[in-house]
């Protein structure tokens, strides 16, 4: 973005990254005039965010538990610069435990798990949230709810990571046994012709047919936590799974069950999504610096959004993106389209 007009006197924004984040990440801004000093504030909008490096040309500055407004001005004095529009997180759950991506509905609807601890009952497994933020129980019966994924014609569906099932879920939370044997069935998505996949963390990724034959797709090296899955508009399935490596990989795996390398080089990755223009999106850090990366079709990675702890993120119909962390539920108003499966 070209340099903003400004007087001496004033501070200067040059660039801001990246262009969103949550409580808890960081923005890198760059300028002239920034030197933190007594006097000196960073600000979104009346709330004052911490430097965690400061120098007259580079600023990093944390943003606080209690940011909303969007507009960063770095204060120097009696003097002000210019306001920048970042992309800022509203939380809009908690109590929840989710392990994976949140999946959003046609109506903007969004489900989301209290997972829990191996071998936990919870008092609620998956909860729908309305689009007025207001969470209800839907489902209270299963154990350890780990993934959740949509059919083409938008029925729900969810694994268990404590017996191995996927269980299809009726729009009053009633379950009912899709397919069992998944091992430590983890992630979960179904493709275009309506193949539903699944990743087993010990190494295994299935397809299942929609008349229910179970094939072996692709095996990969296990992975500590899951197996997160997302269907690309090549036709690739797009496979993360943590391992204790800090230069982990994004593999995919072709229609005939080829496994490629896709890219190498974040830390922890985990949820992912795609964008309409075939740009993906991951849960994981990136040169250390924790978030959500962008890949685009050719692979080059850019840290999107600063935040800890995502595990999981999905594209709202109002071009919203919704991100899952350990126990609350944000919403980041980006302007982009999610790709959805037809």
């Amino acid at each position: 973005m070209a340099l903003r007009k400004n007087s001496d006197s004033r501070p200067q924004i040059v660039d801001v990254s990246p262009a969103a984040a949550i409580p808890g990440g960081e923005f890198q801004i760059r300028g002239k005039g920034l030197a933190p000093s007594e006097n000196s504030r960073v600000r979104f909008g009346d709330v004052v965010a911490p430097v965690v490096i400061g120098s007259d040309h580079f600023l990093i500055v944390r943003v606080p538990e209690n940011a909303q407004a969007s507009e960063l001005i770095v204060g120097n004095g009696d003097h002000s610069s210019v306001p920048w529009t970042c992309g800022i997180g509203i939380q809009v759950a908690d109590s929840i435990h989710p392990v994976a991506n949140p999946v959003i509905d046609r109506y903007g609807n969004i489900y989301t798990t209290f997972s829990g601890s191996p071998g936990q009952k919870t008092p609620v497994s998956i909860y729908k949230i309305d689009t007025n933020y207001r969470p209800k129980p839907l489902v209270t019966d299963l154990m350890n709810a780990t993934g959740l994924a949509f059919d083409p014609a938008g029925v729900l569906y969810a694994s268990s990571r404590h017996d191995g099932v996927v269980y299809q879920i009726s729009p009053a939370g009633n379950m009912a046994v899709y397919v069992e044997g998944m091992g430590v069935a983890t992630g979960i998505v179904f493709d275009p012709e309506e193949n539903l996949y699944v990743g087993d963390r010990s190494g295994t990724i299935f397809k299942i047919s929609r008349s229910r034959q179970i094939y072996v797709f692709a095996t990969l090296e296990p992975s500590i936590a899951a197996y997160h899955l997302a269907f690309g508009p090549d036709g690739y399935l797009y496979v993360t799974g943590p391992t204790t490596s800090s230069y982990d990989a994004i593999h995919r795996i072709s229609s005939d069950g080829h496994v490629e390398l896709f890219y190498r080089g974040l830390g922890r990755p985990q949820g992912m999504a795609f964008d309409v223009h075939g740009n993906l999106y991951v849960a994981a850090s990136l040169s250390g610096r924790r978030g959500v990366v962008r890949l685009s079709p050719d692979a080059h990675a850019e840290l999107f959004l600063s935040g800890p702890a995502i595990v999981g993120l999905a594209f709202s119909p109002s071009k919203s993106l919704v991100l899952a962390t350990h126990n609350s539920l944000f919403r980041v108003d980006v302007g982009i389209e999610g790709r959805r499966i037809p």
